[in-house]
């Protein structure tokens, strides 16, 4: 079975977890297509609370169990994925094909048999454009009645949970340009900050567990990270390095020690580099760290800089020149061209 069906099922599941309201709504489109291929929908919710691991084997063995006809309507969603991933390439449209095929699994499903359905969705989406602009569209185009601020919600629920695998221009390549599009990407997807965490999604028992081995930096912010960051993805200062250095494009998730890349904190990161300098002389190269004592963010470009500043903060932006760190240093780990 499609490993690309098995990715989007899960980011459904993120929407249905973001806001219950729209339960209702994104449950009658699983129930028809595609929660009875797979799995109860309780399943699919315990999979976003850390409880279960949805494999590719398991996708196997219950499709082993599906009528024939419900597997030919699976079949046909996933060539209809296939189609939008492939007109969005092409348009150079490809970091949000996560969008397109979100818009046709939740709210053009029926349109899908229209002619060039593919390449009309992908015509809908423009440069520097909005969700409201881009629902605009779609409405216009399909003569569909979208609710943009029910979009905006579930996508947001999205983006602050899954991993945007159409970022990199190498994933397999730990290198500064894809390490940049990351922080960025956090940045919009609005991470929180724990310590001690490192990008992956914050689940009531992981928090609890954090709580109790770290009180001092976890558990005196308990009511705050309580109400703020549980289930989004958070990280401190070198866990946001760490996780696009632990990020596996294989899961298009973060996997603790993936590349065997060491877990280190902020200073002994910045000692392990075998250059570095005084911010004032920092090279303008996207994917550079920056560092003071015990801090670390990451240099994404423009004079801005990406930093998981404090619980009470998560990811924020600032320019070099206003910021309180002390020096420049390349990663260890990632692989900076010369030119």
């Amino acid at each position: 079975m499609s490993v690309t069906v098995a990715a989007a099922l899960k980011k459904i599941a993120v929407a249905i977890l973001t806001d219950k309201d729209t339960l209702k709504k994104v449950c009658t489109f699983i129930a028809s297509v595609f929660a009875l291929l797979f799995m109860p929908l309780a399943a699919m919710l315990a999979l976003f609370q850390g409880d279960i691991e949805f494999t590719p084997e398991m996708l196997e063995e219950i499709a082993a169990d599906i009528d024939p006809e419900e597997l030919e309507k699976l079949t046909k969603v996933q060539e209809t994925v296939d189609s939008i991933d492939l007109a969005m390439d092409e348009a150079g449209m490809s970091e949000r094909s996560e969008e397109a095929e979100i818009l046709y699994m939740l709210a053009l499903y029926d349109c899908s048999d229209e002619e060039d359905f593919a390449q009309r969705l992908t015509d809908c989406f423009e440069e520097d454009q909005s969700d409201y602009d881009l629902i605009d569209n779609v409405n216009e185009e399909f003569g569909t009645d979208i609710d943009p601020a029910e979009f905006v919600m579930v996508m947001s629920g999205i983006r602050k949970s899954t991993i945007n695998p159409y970022i990199f221009q190498d994933p397999y390549t730990k290198n500064n340009i894809d390490l940049a599009a990351f922080a960025k990407e956090a940045y919009s997807d609005d991470w929180g900050y724990v310590w001690g965490t490192y990008g992956t999604v914050l689940t009531q028992k992981g928090f609890e567990s954090l709580c109790e081995a770290d009180p001092t930096h976890v558990g005196k912010y308990e009511e705050f990270i309580q109400a703020n960051w549980i289930g989004r993805r958070t990280a401190d200062c070198v866990g946001l390095i760490k996780a696009y250095m632990w990020y596996n494009p294989d899961i298009q998730d973060i996997q603790y020690g993936y590349n065997s890349y060491e877990d280190m904190g902020a200073n002994a990161m910045f000692k392990a580099s075998t250059e570095s300098g005084p911010i004032e002389e920092m090279p303008d190269i996207p994917g550079l760290g920056v560092w003071k004592h015990g801090h670390v963010g990451v240099y994404v470009g423009d004079g801005i800089i990406v930093q998981a500043m404090g619980t009470k903060y998560g990811l924020v932006k600032t320019y070099v020149e206003y910021s309180a760190f002390t020096n420049w240093f390349k990663i260890p780990g990632i692989y900076y061209p010369e030119s």
